[in-house]
């Protein structure tokens, strides 16, 4: 297993969170959903992007921010955000880190960036708002696997 971990907070799409769900299957990192979701928790549906992977990855749904903060236990929270502070590629990853990234119509609150030990941002050109989430987190999860391995 990884010593990586990635974070959903309160993600939006099934579909996204059935891509990240094939690739932390893929690559032996722990998904964290931290809800509530912006749609009904249905297997069937996140199913069709993360097939049948999602049987093989390690899965902890928190039902509040609170109850993650709890579970991650003092860890480092690197928060994968267009307003970050430093470039993916320039941050240091750790081992243990989270990775976590915000909804993908309201991104992360306040509180969710004053919380965060690391602020990363993917450059873009910039007439650009974003990536998909799923694109955007398998870039830096790729990025900080690169450095912790």
């Amino acid at each position: 297993m990884s010593d990586l971990n990635i974070a959903l907070f309160q993600p939006d799409i099934a579909q996204n969170v059935g891509t990240i769900m094939r690739m932390c299957a893929c690559l032996d990192i722990t998904l964290h959903v931290i809800e509530p979701c912006g749609f009904p928790w249905d297997r069937k549906k996140i199913r069709q992007s993360g097939m049948d992977y999602i049987d093989h990855v390690q899965l902890v749904r928190h039902d509040s921010w609170d109850h993650f903060l709890a579970h991650s236990d003092g860890a480092r929270l690197i928060l994968m955000t267009t307003k970050g502070a430093q470039p993916y590629t320039g941050f240091t990853y750790k081992s243990g880190d989270y990775l976590v990234a915000g909804s993908e119509s309201t991104g992360a609150p306040d509180y969710v960036h004053d919380r965060a030990d690391g602020r990363v941002l993917i450059e873009m050109s910039p007439q650009m708002r974003s990536l998909n989430v799923a694109c955007a987190t398998a870039m830096i999860t790729g990025e900080a696997l690169r450095q912790i391995k």
